[in-house]
């Protein structure tokens, strides 16, 4: 009999000794349905708002990364000295997004621009209502940048006599592919959204 696969899960804890508990707990739990926590991917890291400093007193490198639900998840400190959680598009997630496109290009090299230009749209759209976090403008700025390029050279194949002018694809592109900018709040403004308006617990 084969079962389900389980939700990934990620867990965050103040002390060392709480999340080593918690991960006995889950592994007791889990056996009492005959289930089992992958052993490559269920391991204990240092991360979040006190690691690079207490790793930087024992001498030790940067916190870990680790990636979760396509996006590479750091800790760090911004220029204001700040902590913050950094998301970036998981760079495998990218090269296969962008493989995906080209893919679908060459299937498209002959259709009429406006409906491979419309098919683009929603597929850029689409990766950025996702991925356009903030912290994130480098990669979805990338993603943008190299869908350009194949969509160019897609156009510029689809005629052996001549080139398509740099100057005809922009005005193209500029009608078709929306612009790489961050669509998402941050987490503490999104949950300030939510809770606004609403009466207060009692």
């Amino acid at each position: 009999m084969k079962f389900p696969r389980a939700t990934h899960l990620i867990a965050g804890f103040q002390h060392k000794q709480e999340a080593e508990h918690f991960r006995r707990e889950l592994t007791k739990r889990l056996s009492k349905f005959g289930l089992t926590a992958h052993p490559q991917k269920t391991r204990l890291i240092e991360f979040g708002r006190y690691a690079v400093r207490d790793r930087r007193q024992r001498g030790a490198r940067k916190p870990e990364t680790f990636d979760f639900l396509g996006f590479t998840h750091v800790c760090r400190y911004n220029w204001k000295g700040k902590f913050v959680l950094t998301r970036y598009t998981r760079r495998s997630r990218m090269r296969s997004s962008l493989q995906a496109i080209k893919q679908g290009l060459r299937r498209r090299l002959h259709d009429p621009i406006g409906e491979t230009g419309e098919w683009l749209h929603r597929a850029v759209q689409g990766h950025l209502n996702y991925f356009a976090v903030p912290g994130n403008s480098k990669r979805i700025s990338s993603f943008v940048y190299h869908v350009r390029r194949s969509w160019i050279r897609s156009l510029r194949r689809r005629s052996q006599r001549s080139r398509m002018p740099f100057s005809r694809y922009a005005m193209i592109a500029a009608r078709f592919l929306p612009e790489a900018r961050i669509l998402h709040p941050f987490p503490v403004a999104r949950f300030m959204e939510l809770t606004r308006g609403r009466s207060p617990v009692r």
